[in-house]
């Protein structure tokens, strides 16, 4: 087992309490969630790429990382009209 397999383990164990974050709360902690979820996901799979040294798996991630803050940007206007 390599380092980068027992990375790959850790950030998933890592999933589980960012996608507990992002679906309870108020809005403000599920925003927080979100963006954990998106950076520890898009990391995951960079990892996951490096070890299986399959290099198209890299456009998924270069995908989400721009998807994630345009989501989130999209997000917290709508939760402002609501928090004022």
């Amino acid at each position: 087992m390599s380092g980068y397999t027992l990375c790959a383990l850790a950030l998933l164990c890592a999933l589980l309490p960012a996608g507990v974050v992002a679906s309870r709360g108020d809005g403000i902690d599920r925003l927080v969630g979100l963006e954990l979820v998106g950076s520890v996901g898009a990391v995951f799979m960079l990892v996951l790429a490096q070890v299986s040294h399959q290099s198209y798996f890299l456009s998924v991630p270069l995908v989400l990382v721009p998807m994630s803050f345009a989501g989130t940007l999209v997000f917290t206007r709508l939760l402002g009209r609501r928090v004022k």
